[in-house]
């Protein structure tokens, strides 16, 4: 099983690759959407990497993968400008997973 990222800057890639994460870099919506598409049909990759600006790109596939996918697991991190995530996230994944309000 493997680790794969898909990202849109270079420098997050050269962080990755340094602990043994290969990855692909991306310029565009349709290059995100082919990069994942071909992370979740390798059987190899376990765990898949996408930077917060790539899985802006494609909204619609992190969140069918995020919701319906067992293989790979879908794990948004940020990028080397910081999180731009809202404060309670998590919390909204969450209620928008399952329909309870916490």
């Amino acid at each position: 099983m493997r680790i794969f990222a898909v990202a849109d800057e270079e420098d997050v890639l050269t962080g990755l690759r340094l602990a043994g994460i290969a990855g692909r870099r991306v310029s565009g919506e349709r290059e995100a959407a082919a990069a994942v598409e071909a992370a979740q049909a390798d059987p190899q990759i376990a765990v898949l990497l996408i930077t917060e600006s790539c899985a802006a790109l494609i909204p619609e596939t992190v969140t069918r993968l995020r919701l319906s996918s067992i293989n790979p697991l879908l794990v948004v991190i940020p990028g080397t400008r910081g999180s731009s995530r809202e404060a309670d996230a998590i919390t909204r994944l969450i209620r928008e997973a399952i329909g309870i309000r916490i």
